[in-house]
């Protein structure tokens, strides 16, 4: 479980999420005046999504796989609710699917999920094909 996938998918992963931080620290400021709680958890997001696409190119192991696939799922269903049934004091963005950041940042956060998904399921079935015999 904690062998490295070396998984060609880890660069396209890590530029998914230096995106998805890249698209959330411009928002800080607003929402720590707006709504603190959001303003904290853009901060911890972006942070998070930093670390994880640098340990993901460093050692790319199913766990920091799993974090980023998770992380940025978390960040998807968090925009999804803020726009349909809302967020409390950030109710002014219920139908405000035009923001002009949030489509690269739902993009960055789908990829993330999908290569996730994409590169979980490769080591599973590398690990599951049985062994070719060596050739004498």
């Amino acid at each position: 479980m904690d062998h490295p996938l070396h998984s060609p998918l880890r660069w396209a992963c890590a530029l998914a999420l230096l995106v998805t931080a890249a698209t959330h620290i411009p928002l800080v400021p607003d929402h720590l005046e707006e709504a603190p709680y959001v303003g904290v958890l853009f901060i911890l997001l972006s942070v998070v999504s930093i670390a994880l696409a640098a340990l993901i190119l460093v050692r790319d192991v199913p766990l920091v796989w799993a974090a980023s696939g998770t992380v940025t799922l978390l960040a998807f269903v968090a925009f999804l609710v803020s726009r349909t049934i809302g967020l409390p004091q950030i109710g002014d963005d219920i139908g405000n699917w035009s923001d002009p950041l949030g489509f690269p940042a739902l993009a960055a956060e789908v990829a993330t999920v999908v290569l996730t998904a994409l590169a979980i399921r490769s080591a599973d079935v590398a690990a599951a094909a049985p062994a070719r015999p060596s050739p004498r």
